[in-house]
């Protein structure tokens, strides 16, 4: 059975998501970082790692997502299959790997970004770190302005990419989402949606 390792809080919330939306059997296992268990599928030792019925490895969780919209075409996850459809859907999936991912890392761990030691240093990285989110939201706030969904196509794999890093964006900016209407409108959709909630039930009760 294919089978997900991840992580409660991470990203590998997105192909958790997926893979109910997709509605064929799997399994998921929760793991932490860089334990024995995980970096026995993935020497990284990092989430999401996805295994195949018969052994095969994949990760990180763009890579995931897209495979898992391309193998399951009838979950209509993919955004669309013409050609600049699926531009699109790797245009956006691009975005939240590197851009909007990215601009969070400063808050997670201010130390990597400065030599001095000191709570005043840190904190300033905090902060810049909240004002790259910030032009983040800035530009997925544009975007939606009249979407229900990321994409054309409709509810698609990048949503679900989505949904992990708007709760962290809930969670960590000041002020949280007030300034990004459509944004919240997103992360609204996606938290009523039943299947998302079921996989959210799963991993923070598991």
């Amino acid at each position: 059975m294919p089978t997900l390792y991840y992580a409660v809080g991470a990203c590998s919330l997105a192909p958790h998501i997926a893979l109910e939306w997709i509605g064929e059997p799997y399994e998921a296992v929760k793991v932490h970082f860089g334990s024995e268990e995980l970096r026995a599928v993935n020497p990284a030792g990092a989430v999401p790692t996805f295994q195949e019925d018969d052994g095969w490895i994949l990760t990180q969780a763009g890579a995931i997502l897209d495979y898992l919209a391309q193998k399951h075409p009838e979950a209509g996850l993919a955004g669309g299959l013409d050609l600049r459809s699926r531009a699109e859907a790797h245009r956006w999936s691009a975005f939240f790997t590197s851009d909007f991912h990215a601009a969070f890392w400063p808050i997670f761990l201010p130390y990597r970004y400065t030599a001095d030691k000191g709570d005043a240093a840190r904190a300033a990285v905090v902060e810049a770190g909240h004002s790259l989110v910030a032009k983040q939201l800035a530009v997925l706030d544009s975007h939606l302005e009249g979407r229900e969904y990321m994409l054309d196509g409709g509810r698609s794999f990048v949503d679900a990419y989505s949904f992990p890093m708007l709760r962290w964006a809930i969670k960590l900016l000041p002020g949280a989402l007030e300034e990004y209407p459509n944004v919240q409108s997103l992360l609204d959709r996606l938290a009523a949606d039943p299947a998302v909630q079921k996989v959210l039930a799963r991993e923070n009760g598991g």
